[in-house]
């Protein structure tokens, strides 16, 4: 089986080669392939208009089958944080607390990039984060990555990007059955059924389960004990000094999901789809064994496709989803100066309910006559509703168990969020030598927060904040230029602006250590704003590519953690006297820094001949703030120094190996050069490089296994943080064996 290379940013994952076994199909040994002609035949489903990835002028990735089987890794975070830009560290999603399975591209921060599942918001819409546990890769036919702001395609949440996954089709009958099994106690079921009622009604029905034991990974690791070569400033408290607390344990997780989907023909001219799912995710992530955390999801999709005639067609999609979050916090108390025999306990835990819907109705025209090719309109809505529900207890006892707490502090708030968007594009034709795609978005932000109150014990003597609705009017438009300058060179460049609106859990969630900081809330907050621009080129030859991208992006009005002076009006309003916060540290979310991204991409690919390939992937980003309110303390927000969580320099480089026709071996090795968990560089996080290994093999056309190696040398590391400004480290996965087989029945 050929790969559909790309263009621009070819096969992903630096793992692509020229044959590799596709269960199902028998590979081929074949001469390398035109990758002209690949490109032409692959569509981006991302770009709302079915546009050739060789006609994409921002920089897009679209990770095949064929490179998605070839990874190493096991989900899909693990497999994008390999791609050029996608800044995901080595810690599996379910290591992570379920607040911090967010992405960052371009080191733009966390929660700024759109994750679609066949064109569908996918997104948690409290956190803004993404809960991989829902993309099982049984299900996932291949990903799509569009850098850069494409707010004019997608409105709030496409300041970053947008990753798009495409699940498998569903075919006439076919059923198939999956398992894995590795290190840590790390399996994977997955089962599916096709059935086909009729011509025009397919149906698939299908399910997983997965669960971990989780390697050690505790949230408190000591940067005085295992690294001491860390910075310390005035008026940061001094590291802690024990790595492992009483009552910790390994952040074990399970997971399980259960889908129908449909595939429907109404007519000659209409078609449709609809997905239904539940899918739930329990985990120990705060590394106490008692502190569990809950998520229930429960999720519909639906939509319709119309052709008016030969080039005119009626594109209609909704989605809903709600979801339930319980979370627990666990925490020990401090017992002299022996931390061994203090008690552990639950020190908060939290409600989050959230629901979220909405819909799009978009007309498309090919008009493929003059200068124009294409034009689109389109028309979007959605909405947020959520609360909070945030209890911060005490261990009231000093036995070694977690029980009899006590509430000391509540806070709660409820909010609603509604967006709704006008579109539209013109892209002119390719039979020009520069081509132009011009998109644009109007749209019109709403936001209210009718409850916002915290309190002492149990709720006594509540301190409410007075919230007025916040409506705001957002224009984003992107230009884009392709300049085929030979059959084999292209250069183009696009120039963008583009917004993102608060999450929810900026606006509502207050939470913190009583004695120790706080961090709160504020409804007051307003959208993002971004302005950037890139320009890149492609060379491509039947047996390979390489592609550079540069971009430079600037957020004005960013969300950030302030930190509140104790005597200041907005301290008080938030700590109010004998609350549980009062007279510790606080910070606030508020709109008062701007930041700056730059960057370089590189990525190359090489079919040597019919047994070899090789990839190499090269990102350079520089990453910083521009501008402080007054508010913000300059020694912890310095301004012009690498932000935490952004290494300035990461590498990829694979080789594979095709033995015999149905058989692939591959070799990578993933590098992350220095940076920072914070801003104010107190906690450096060395250089580190991990290699991994993939084997794959298929003894008939239905049934084929596998084996994997994530870490192969073991090492020990320290992997950099998911967030800006992280306190404590975390630990990358060490070494990580699995094996696994499907069948295809």
């Amino acid at each position: 089986m050929l790969f559909k290379q790309k263009k621009i940013s070819a096969c992903i994952y630096m793992l692509c080669g020229s044959v590799l076994i596709s269960s199902g199909a028998q590979a081929q040994i074949a001469p390398p392939p035109d990758y002209d002609q690949k490109l032409k035949d692959l569509v981006v489903n991302a770009s709302r208009s079915d546009t050739p990835l060789d006609r994409m002028t921002l920089n897009t990735t679209v990770l095949t089958p064929e490179a998605l089987e070839l990874s190493p890794d096991q989900t899909p975070d693990q497999i994008l944080k390999n791609v050029p830009s996608v800044f995901l560290n080595d810690q599996p999603y379910y290591e992570k607390d379920p607040t911090g399975q967010s992405i960052n591209v371009r080191g733009l921060g966390n929660a700024r990039t759109l994750v679609l599942i066949d064109g569908a918001p996918a997104l948690d819409p409290f956190y803004g984060t993404v809960q991989w546990n829902q993309i099982p890769m049984s299900s996932v036919e291949s990903i799509e990555l569009v850098r850069g702001g494409v707010s004019s395609l997608w409105g709030n949440y496409g300041m970053g990007g947008v990753i798009n996954v495409n699940t498998k089709k569903i075919s006439n009958s076919r059923n198939e059955a999956s398992v894995s099994y590795g290190s840590y106690g790390t399996g994977n079921v997955a089962v599916s059924k096709d059935v086909a009622l009729s011509d025009s009604f397919k149906l698939r029905f299908s399910a997983d389960y997965f669960s971990t034991d989780g390697y050690r990974n505790p949230a408190t690791i000591s940067p005085a004990t295992l690294w001491p070569n860390t910075k310390r400033l005035p008026n940061v408290a001094s590291a802690q000094q024990a790595p492992l607390q009483p009552g910790m344990s390994n952040a074990s997780a399970q997971n399980s999901n259960v889908r129908m989907q449909g595939e429907m023909k109404f007519s000659q001219n209409t078609d449709g789809f609809f997905r239904a799912g539940y899918s739930t995710m329990a985990d120990l992530s705060s590394n106490y064994a008692f502190a569990t955390n809950l998520i229930q999801q429960t999720n519909l999709a639906a939509g319709t496709t119309t052709r008016l005639d030969i080039d005119k067609k009626i594109t209609v999609t909704g989605f809903y989803q709600n979801e339930v979050f319980n979370k627990n916090n666990g925490a020990t108390t401090s017992s002299g100066s022996n931390p061994a025999i203090g008690t552990p306990y639950i020190s908060s835990n939290y409600q989050d309910p959230s629901t979220t819907g909405g819909g799009s109705v978009q007309f498309t025209h090919d008009i493929k006559q003059a200068l124009v090719e294409q034009y689109i309109l389109a028309v979007d809505a959605r909405t947020i509703s959520a609360s909070n529900l945030a209890n911060t207890l005490a261990t009231s006892n000093t036995s070694t168990t977690q029980i009899g707490q006590s509430n000391i502090g509540v806070s709660f708030a409820k909010g609603t969020q509604n967006f709704y968007g006008l579109m539209g594009q013109v892209k002119t034709t390719s039979d020009i030598p520069v081509q132009a795609t011009l998109s644009a978005r109007v749209d019109q932000y709403q936001s209210s927060v009718p409850t916002y109150y915290t309190a002492g014990a149990n709720g006594s003597n509540p301190s409410f904040v007075n919230t007025p609705n916040i409506a705001v009017t957002k224009f984003s438009p992107n230009l884009g230029l392709l300049y085929k300058a030979t059959n084999n060179l292209n250069f183009r460049a696009s120039a963008y602006q583009a917004f993102h609106a608060p999450g929810m859990n900026n606006m509502l969630r207050s939470y913190g250590s009583p004695g120790k900081s706080y961090s709160f809330a504020n409804p007051n907050l307003t959208p993002e704003n971004m302005t950037g621009y890139e320009v890149g080129s492609d060379y491509r030859w039947n047996s390979g590519f390489i592609q550079v991208t540069g971009f430079n992006n600037t957020i004005k009005n960013a969300v950030y953690a302030a930190t509140l002076d104790q005597n200041s009006a907005a301290y008080l309003a938030f700590c109010p006297v004998g609350s549980a916060c009062n007279g510790t540290s606080a910070s606030s979310y508020s709109n008062n820094q701007n930041t700056q991204s730059q960057g370089l991409e590189f990525q190359a690919h090489h079919d040597i001949n019919e047994k070899w390939s090789a990839d190499a992937g090269y990102t350079y980003t520089r990453a910083y703030v521009i501008w402080n309110a007054a508010s913000v303390a300059a020694a912890l927000n310095p301004l012009n120094t690498q932000l935490g969580g952004v290494p300035q320099n990461m590498g990829n480089a694979a080789l594979t190996y095709y033995p015999v026709p149905r058989a692939s071996l591959t070799a990578n090795v993933r590098y992350i050069g220095n940076s920072w968990m914070d801003p104010a560089h107190s906690l450096p996080v060395p250089a580190y490089a991990i290699i991994g290994m993939r084997a794959n093999y298929e003894i008939t056309p239905q049934v084929s296994i596998n084996a994997s190696v994530v870490n192969l040398l073991n090492r020990q590391y320290i992997t950099f943080g998911s967030g800006t400004s992280q306190t404590s480290y975390t630990m990358g996965m060490p070494q990580a064996i699995t094996v696994g087989a499907r069948i295809i029945f």
